[in-house]
């Protein structure tokens, strides 16, 4: 049976660390590894134990950015309370909570929400924001 097996820089990659905070790790044995030659190799068991989380690849992930003409401040504070509220809200199947970030420009009457995470999530949000800027007064 083949086990999933990783260099030092596809686990920098996956946790979004520098190569060698992750090389540190596995010296200071926090992460354990083998070392083949002069290279470490990391399976996917020992990296799961190593972050506390199941080791789940991601095939795709949303990055978007939206872009609401005509809306003041009032308004802006309305929509980012019912995005965040929906993104905060409870989630099915312990899903990765999507990261939402939302901008109001006030010179120019626009409000940015800039979404990235899980595909299926982000489309709901994305759906549920096109909703509520199409139904504005």
């Amino acid at each position: 049976m083949a086990q999933d097996v990783f260099s030092v820089e596809q686990v920098a990659a996956k946790l979004g660390l520098h190569v060698r905070t992750v090389r540190n790790y596995v010296r200071d044995g926090r992460l354990k590894a083998v070392r083949i030659g002069k290279q470490y190799r990391i399976t996917a068991a020992d990296l799961a134990a190593f972050t506390g989380l199941p080791l789940v690849e991601r095939a795709a992930e949303l990055s978007g950015v939206v872009e609401i003409a005509g809306v003041d401040r009032a308004a802006a504070d309305r929509i980012a309370t019912m995005v965040l509220a929906s993104v905060n809200g409870p989630r099915d199947d312990g899903e990765r909570p999507l990261r939402v970030e939302t901008i109001h420009d006030g010179e120019r009457s626009t409000m940015k929400i800039i979404v990235l995470g899980d595909l299926a999530a982000g489309a709901d949000l994305l759906r549920r924001v096109a909703s509520i800027a199409e139904n504005r007064t």
